[in-house]
């Protein structure tokens, strides 16, 4: 019988905190514990290990995400646990799932069979509170925007140039549009607004990004939150509320240390979407993991075209990361699907659909050695890939320059993954140099532009009236040396969710800008993308539940 990964995880013995906090060298004083299996790092540790070397960094990205699964988290998991099994010092990184998907349609983000973090069930639920601190945080500001128009409007705030919205932790589509301050005089000023996820607020960017306290609280106090009638910019600083916010999120800014079903040391840290915000952990965690250990390996959410250039050019940017190889995970199936065979029929041998669909990985390989980092290609198995199948593949990321390696971390822990490890530590020994895609001083519509050409390979940008003025207004404002955090929809290389492998012939648009000044990033939203998702017919919910004993079912 094969067990579920919600099975397999309950199945597990952890060992206690403490434990996997001592073999990382982590005082005690240092650590703040949740319970027996799970705790936080106090940030102030990372001035004790100022004058260690760091390790080398290994990002893990994907293919075009399908219905078919690629496995990107499980394989980052069973990776860190092969490069242990070598006898190589490794953690992982990995970002908080967030609640939207996991009772929607996508599920947990804790990996999965033997290459998981645990406590499993905690971790993609409330875990530490991080999610809930930045929504209160974040929420916070809104309301003392809202009270500042009741009380006077004293920084003579437009009400209808008000760009900031609120946020909760679930997919919501009717709180997506909104009226505010409905109900007479007592209950505010009527205005229209809305509801983002949580994971995409700029609160979570910036927790995200953010060095240590006081790095926090000034990028809080940069937030924008609407305009003058004058035109001036009105900042969460002017609101006097940057510091309110920062007290709220003292404890959410340490990185949670928890272990995998291997006891390999994780840091689960900051949970922004990729096809929204810039899609990867902490900064901090990240920085930490660096020095704690030789091989730090971070998983940066959906494929190359979002997670994976987000990190190169924003992460990287102000991390200050230079990384040493990348594994882009894929698998048979997922190819077969972007070669049109539907979902039913992807058990079924297809080397015709396979050749078509492989493309889609080829294109993720052109993305990624613009960057000039080594790419490794982990094959994630499944039991009815067959011989020729899985030799098509191969030839085709070897024939691009590309390491290959199957990966069966699924099924077989780190154990599955010894190949792959080996080949992301030769891979690592060609000592490429890490490059941007894009020079912080080329103007925004210039980097928007080189993102969807050189990245998504599209054909060129359309940018709506108000997508383009509010581009020049940014520019003139001084925000034009920011990097941009592209919004567009993860389930294709194009901003078209229905054109699957790799689109030719397409143009960008661009309906909206956004600033997130306090995050420093510029966010263009593409297509149809929206910041709030919506639950699907069947949500993921419908089949969760708990027994008497405390005991869950039906997380995945």
């Amino acid at each position: 019988m094969v067990l579920s990964d919600l099975e397999i995880a309950q199945a597990a013995k952890l060992k206690p905190i403490g434990e996997i906090a001592a073999k990382l060298g982590i005082p005690t004083e240092y650590l703040i514990p949740y319970g027996h299996d799970k705790a936080k790092v106090d940030l102030r540790f990372m001035k004790t290990l100022a004058d260690r070397p760091d390790g080398q960094l290994i990002l893990v990205t994907a293919t075009t995400p399908t219905a078919a699964g690629e496995g990107k988290t499980t394989n980052t998991i069973g990776l860190t646990q092969a490069l242990v099994k070598l006898g190589k010092k490794a953690m992982i990184c990995l970002r908080e799932p967030s609640l939207g998907p996991c009772f929607g349609v996508k599920g947990g983000a804790a990996g999965g069979g033997y290459s998981q973090v645990l406590p499993m069930e905690e971790i993609n639920l409330h875990f530490t509170g991080d999610i809930h601190a930045v929504g209160a945080a974040h929420n916070l500001l809104a309301a003392m925007l809202d009270n500042h128009l009741q009380q006077g409007n004293a920084l003579d705030l437009d009400p209808q140039r008000i760009v900031f919205r609120r946020v909760m932790d679930m997919n919501e589509r009717a709180l997506r549009n909104i009226v505010l301050g409905l109900g007479g005089k007592a209950n505010g000023i009527p205005r229209e607004s809305g509801f983002d996820i949580t994971v995409s607020s700029e609160v979570m960017a910036i927790l995200c990004l953010a060095r240590d306290l006081t790095d926090l609280k000034e990028r809080l106090g940069r937030i924008v939150v609407g305009y003058s009638r004058s035109g001036t910019p009105v900042t969460a600083a002017d609101l006097k509320a940057a510091g309110a916010m920062a007290a709220l999120l003292k404890q959410a800014l340490n990185p949670n240390l928890v272990q995998t079903i291997e006891h390999v040391p994780a840091f689960v840290h900051g949970g922004p979407f990729a096809n929204i915000a810039h899609g990867t952990n902490s900064l901090a965690a990240t920085k930490m993991a660096l020095k704690l250990a030789e091989y730090a390996v971070v998983e940066a959410g959906f494929a190359s075209d979002l997670g994976g250039e987000k990190f190169m050019d924003i992460a990287c940017r102000y991390g200050g990361f230079h990384p040493s190889a990348v594994v882009l995970v894929t698998t048979v199936r997922a190819l077969k699907l972007h070669g049109g065979v539907a979902k039913e029929a992807l058990r079924e041998e297809n080397l015709p659909a396979l050749e078509r669909g492989i493309e889609n990985l080829e294109a993720h390989l052109d993305n990624l050695n613009q960057f000039g980092v080594p790419v490794v290609v982990a094959l994630n198995r499944f039991i009815t890939d067959t011989d020729a199948e899985l030799a098509l593949v191969r030839r085709t990321a070897e024939g691009r320059g590309a390491r290959i390696a199957l990966s069966e971390v699924w099924e077989k822990g780190g154990e599955g993954g010894l190949e792959l490890a080996r080949e992301v530590l030769a891979a690592i020994d060609r000592g490429e140099t890490y490059r941007p895609l894009y020079d912080s001083e080329l103007p925004l519509r210039e980097k928007i532009l080189r993102v969807a050409t050189s990245v998504y390979g599209a054909d060129g940008v359309d940018f709506t009236p108000g997508a383009a003025k509010t581009l020049e207004e940014l520019e003139t404002r001084g925000y034009g040396t920011l990097p941009v955090c592209m919004a567009k929809t993860q389930m294709s290389l194009s901003d078209d969710a229905e054109l699957k492998g790799r689109p030719r012939g397409f143009r960008v648009t661009v309906r909206e800008v956004r600033l997130s000044a306090g995050a420093g990033f510029v966010v263009p939203i593409c297509g149809a993308i929206m910041t709030m998702p919506g639950l699907p017919k069947r949500p993921a919910a419908e089949n969760i539940d708990i027994d008497a004993e405390g005991n869950i079912t039906g997380l995945f």
